[in-house]
């Protein structure tokens, strides 16, 4: 048993590193750095992990690719998965295609219209995308039912930290790559651990894949930055951590928008993938215990942001990772110079370009 763990082991690695193109870089943001410095030339030291960079431009591929292996060695011939923005959906597909694995993605009708590139992504690589009315909540609840009446043939392949046991545990599992090579990078770079580390939060594995490593290391500040949409006072939000309730959904207790009678609510951002209205039930643990802090932003905010990295480092980041992007106007006033401060840069945001342009139009012109 044990020389068979190995051997998966190693057959990860070796796809993490050939397949999916890790390690990521630390990048030193030089011209954000020096946009938030003050009016004495100090500020702190903005670096990015370079999660955009991996195989088809998002961390999701970490998982993918390790969860369609289970799937493969399980003898499982059917994977089945629901996706939100569309990364997780692509990196499953992609996976799938790997592997010779038949796949199906689960997508909410409301979400097919906004990320239709990745929906034709996931079509090229073979994966059946099965429309679901609604956003990704919706979808996911489709993708665990079809899962839960085929258990013998289906392998449900969730990119999230939320669902049933193990699902939160496994994700997170795979995902943490991110932060232990963002402490190893961190010890070349500066010979030290980042004093702070901001990542956007939808339902949390980008979040929980870069905080896990520090959890134990108190003198490192985790950020959770959520999205605020058309603002908290507006119902149109995704601020789950900021104004929800504890509850119960898809299998796991955690934090939740709800209204007064338990019903869960719809969750509103510019960032599609941050559109879900729960959170993984290790995020609302750091909460609970305050070991991590959590915030939020705007639509409008994230949107400048997108744009800001854009212009100033020619990294297009995904709107969702905009978000964690955005609190630095924020955070970064209130920190001393030479703090060093690392995004979680999750994704590219090649498919928000035309999102982008339809708020603001008149750089269309």
């Amino acid at each position: 048993m044990r020389l068979r763990e190995e051997r998966g082991e190693a057959e990860l690695a070796i796809a993490l590193r050939d397949y999916v193109g890790r390690e990521t870089p630390l990048y030193f943001a030089e011209r954000l750095t020096n946009y938030y410095k003050n009016e004495n030339g100090e500020g702190p030291d903005i670096y990015l992990k370079r999660e955009d960079l991996n195989h088809c431009g998002a961390h999701k591929m970490n998982n993918a690719i390790a969860q369609a292996m289970i799937a493969k060695r399980m003898d499982r011939q059917r994977v089945v998965a629901a996706t939100g923005a569309g990364q997780h959906g692509v990196a499953t597909a992609a996976a799938c295609a790997k592997l010779s694995l038949d796949c199906t993605i689960f997508m909410g009708s409301e979400d097919m219209e906004k990320q239709a590139s990745n929906v034709f992504l996931i079509k090229l690589l073979g994966a059946q995308v099965t429309k679901v009315e609604g956003s990704f909540k919706d979808a996911s609840s489709e993708a665990i039912r079809q899962w839960v009446n085929d258990l013998e043939v289906s392998y449900y392949l969730t990119g999230t930290v939320v669902g049933p046991h193990p699902c939160p545990s496994m994700v997170r599992e795979f995902q943490s790559i991110i932060g232990r090579e963002t402490r190893r990078q961190a010890m070349e770079r500066w010979g030290g651990r980042p004093d702070v580390v901001v990542a956007c939060i939808g339902s949390g594995s980008n979040a929980l894949g870069i905080f896990h490593e520090f959890v134990g290391d108190e003198g490192v500040r985790l950020v959770g930055v959520e999205a605020a949409g058309f603002g908290l006072d507006s119902g149109r939000h995704a601020a789950t951590l900021a104004t929800g309730h504890v509850g119960v959904y898809h299998g796991a207790m955690s934090y939740l928008l709800q209204d007064q009678e338990g019903q869960v609510l719809g969750a509103h951002s510019v960032g599609v993938g941050l559109q879900y209205p729960g959170v993984g039930p290790e995020l609302s643990f750091l909460k609970d215990t305050g070991r991590a802090e959590f915030h939020t932003v705007t639509d409008e905010e994230a949107l400048n942001a997108y744009q800001l990295l854009s212009r100033l480092e020619g990294i297009i980041p995904a709107m969702e990772a905009a978000h964690a992007l955005a609190y630095l106007e924020k955070l970064c006033p209130t920190l001393p110079d030479s703090t060093k401060v690392v995004v979680n840069c999750s994704g590219r945001g090649d498919k928000d370009a035309p999102l982008f342009f339809q708020h603001r139009p008149a750089l269309d012109a």
